[in-house]
């Protein structure tokens, strides 16, 4: 699966060679100047993610950044849950789109990352619309005693399914639920990887909702893979 250059760490476009990269690099740059803008705080966390952080490209860029904030926009949630802040950057962009009085709730399992992470969430302009906790969402959400209008599903890809599982019956009816890299760099269709936990994980995640009753989604091949789905009203 060709990777977007629009995911490029430095947000420039290279051109590769031949006629066709070139095309799809100047259609990247034509969505790119065609899209909302990048927040100046936003831009300065990637370049910090991406320069300081091993696998920078792991968070949301500009693209799919502005996608979250107007699905959040659109679907005006009261109430976020995300699975895997990594560097704060689509945590963020969730931020950015929701209506006073509403929060984003993101968990991250890994302590490690905490030290660059909760500064760039703490020094946001929207840092009163997110609480960071470090921990397992699967077994912390429900801890929350709250009901979710929206979830970003970004974690350990082994255990998306189990994730999912856990987080469905803290959703209100008509949630959306969003699920990143569901398409793994084209690793879902490709028998070289049919060994590799991460890319059977999403594998099994993906064969799991397609089969779900409760939910409709939809498969979006922006970036790295995104799934869009909606818990069925009741």
């Amino acid at each position: 699966m060709a990777r977007s250059h629009t995911q490029d760490p430095l947000h420039t476009t290279p051109i590769p060679a031949g006629e066709g990269g070139e095309r799809e690099a100047l259609l990247d740059e034509y969505v790119l100047t065609h899209s909302d803008p990048e927040p100046e705080y936003l831009y300065r966390l990637w370049r910090a993610t991406n320069l300081n952080l091993l696998h920078g490209r792991m968070a949301s860029g500009r693209l799919q950044g502005r996608l979250l904030k107007m699905l959040v926009r659109m679907v005006r949630p009261r109430s976020i849950i995300e699975v895997g802040t990594f560097s704060g950057y689509s945590a963020l962009c969730m931020a950015e789109g929701l209506e006073a009085g509403a929060h984003l709730y993101t968990f991250e399992v890994n302590d490690e990352i905490e030290p660059f992470t909760r500064p760039w969430i703490e020094g946001s302009p929207w840092s009163d619309r997110i609480t960071f906790t470090i921990g397992d969402a699967a077994t912390e959400a429900a801890k929350l005693g709250l009901k979710h209008d929206m979830a970003f599903i970004d974690g350990d890809k082994r255990t998306y399914v189990e994730t999912y599982e856990a987080l469905l019956p803290l959703m209100n009816p008509g949630a959306i639920i969003l699920a990143d890299n569901t398409l793994w760099d084209g690793h879902v269709t490709d028998p070289d990887y049919d060994r590799d936990p991460q890319t059977l994980g999403i594998r099994r995640f993906n064969d799991h909702i397609a089969a779900d009753s409760r939910v409709s989604r939809v498969m979006l091949p922006l970036r790295d893979g995104l799934t869009l789905i909606r818990v069925n009203n009741q």
